[in-house]
């Protein structure tokens, strides 16, 4: 998700953005340990974008 569309929500909107990242995350994570994991560049997608949630969301508060 781009960085102006972030912005744009609200801390409550962040949150549950937060909470999709962080099972996605997981998921991925799961892929990985058992072998089936191809996209490598997804882990490191999520991961950016949840510090970037999480800098908006310190900000907001």
């Amino acid at each position: 998700m781009e960085l102006n569309e972030l912005r744009q929500k609200s801390a409550a909107e962040l949150s549950a953005h937060l909470a999709d990242l962080h099972k996605e995350q997981f998921a991925l994570r799961m892929q990985k340990a058992g072998g089936q994991f191809t996209q490598t560049h997804q882990i490191r997608r999520v991961r950016r974008e949840i510090a970037r949630v999480n800098t908006l969301l310190a900000g907001k508060r």
